[in-house]
């Protein structure tokens, strides 16, 4: 059965869409954006906008019972690959052992002018 899931620990949807949906065992999450949460602004620089989308994931993911260790995949999405070292450098810090599989694509613009935007796929 199809489950919305939706916590105020992270951004609102900027659109019509949920921030996850549910099914079964899996957890497939709308891209974050780094949004700081409070605020509703972007944060600065393309290294806080890592810090603050995968957050805001993590907070997804903890409103579905499961942590950064349950992510098989995600799809990174840049402004600039040229930031890819910067990202990366931020990713690795929030997955510990193995890596989810991942791609990273270089997109014309994001919502907001954002610089990354980071979705997943998650299973219990």
């Amino acid at each position: 059965m199809k489950n919305v899931i939706h916590t105020a620990s992270a951004p609102a949807a900027i659109g019509p869409y949920s921030q996850a949906i549910q099914m079964g065992d899996f957890l497939f999450t709308s891209g974050q954006l780094g949004i700081i949460p409070e605020t509703g602004e972007l944060a600065q620089g393309v290294e806080a906008q890592t810090e603050y989308a995968l957050k805001n994931l993590g907070a997804i993911l903890a409103e579905a019972g499961m942590t950064y260790a349950n992510v098989l995949k995600t799809t990174v999405f840049v402004a600039d690959l040229a930031d890819f070292a910067k990202v990366n450098s931020i990713y690795q810090q929030f997955f510990a052992g193995d890596y989810p599989a991942r791609s990273c694509v270089q997109v014309a613009a994001l919502p907001k002018g954002g610089l990354v935007e980071i979705e997943c796929i998650a299973s219990k």
